[in-house]
């Protein structure tokens, strides 16, 4: 069993970690609240850049939390690997020790700023480059998701707990898939049109669709990756692949490999695969490459 940094007690961090979201909780719906009046809009925007924009949110939220954990563990020797002080500084700077954070304030983005409610906070502890505790933080729903490795489960802000539903065994073309709302591209289209889906959602936020795929609102996410292009990050996946393992479904590329963490850019490129049945995620794999290999709709190994 792993151990966790000397001076740290698991039941103690995750007592932490509920304060520290739903602080952050609060912090997003106050500029969710802003956002709704389009007299305010571009004032939460950080950057003009709408395709991959920073809100005042994004950057609130991230000097709390790792503001927060600074204060609360000053001796512990783990790092904290966040988006937005990648986008400030050279990804050198991050050190790589065994024991280390990875932060997404704002999961979602563009649907935090269209006022659809898909987004999320993101925050795992990750040991050897793999997530040992996760949160996912859906403040428009009021849910806290929570993983510790062996147990996984979602409270309101009043302590109620979630029931979830998943390990369904289903054929794949009665799956109902959860996909990007604003990063589709053609080539999952096509991969999309040739399994027939029984239903296709479309949603903003990983950590979002994952928690569908939790709930039982959705059974499979398929995330395509333009070779060339930009592609998902570290922070993106690593806490909620922990919380949907630990809830029995998996998270790997198509060749239904382990996700790794750490590697050049933080890039989770190709083909990602989440589904809600571990015992079933290989056949599922195996048969959407088979489609795309069929059909020639993406360069596989």
């Amino acid at each position: 069993m792993i151990k966790l940094p000397s001076g740290v007690d698991i039941n103690c961090l995750i007592d932490d970690l509920k304060i520290m979201s739903w602080e952050v909780h609060d912090i997003l719906l106050s500029y969710s609240k802003i956002l709704k009046d389009s007299n305010f809009k571009n004032n939460i925007l950080e950057n003009g850049n709408l395709d991959n924009p920073v809100t005042i949110a994004d950057l609130k939220v991230n000097e709390v939390i790792i503001r927060r954990i600074n204060e609360m563990y000053k001796e512990v020797q783990w790092e904290i690997l966040s988006e937005e002080n990648v986008k400030l500084s050279s990804e050198g700077s991050f050190k790589g020790l065994d024991w280390n954070w990875i932060l997404d304030p704002l999961d979602g983005t563009k649907d935090f700023i269209q006022g659809s409610g898909n987004y999320a906070m993101h925050l795992a502890l990750n040991y050897k480059k793999k997530p040992y505790l996760g949160v996912v933080l859906i403040p428009e729903k009021d849910e806290l998701w929570i993983a510790d490795g062996e147990n996984v489960w979602c409270e309101k802000r009043n302590g109620n707990k979630v029931k979830y539903n998943l390990n369904k065994n289903k054929p794949l073309k009665e799956m109902i898939l959860v996909t990007s709302k604003n990063h589709r591209n053609e080539t999952l289209e096509k991969v999309i049109k040739e399994i027939q889906f029984n239903k296709v959602i479309t949603m903003g936020s990983i950590g979002c669709k994952i928690a569908s795929i939790i709930r039982g609102d959705s059974d499979l996410y398929i995330c395509l990756s333009i070779p060339g292009k930009s592609s998902p990050k570290d922070w993106d996946f690593a806490s909620p692949e922990i919380i949907l393992k630990t809830a029995g479904g998996a998270i790997t590329n198509i060749d239904n490999e382990e996700l790794e963490y750490g590697n050049l850019n933080f890039e989770q490129g190709g083909i990602i695969v989440a589904s809600n049945n571990k015992l079933m995620h290989k056949k599922v794999c195996n048969e959407i490459k088979k489609i795309i290999k069929e059909n020639d709709l993406y360069p596989l190994n």
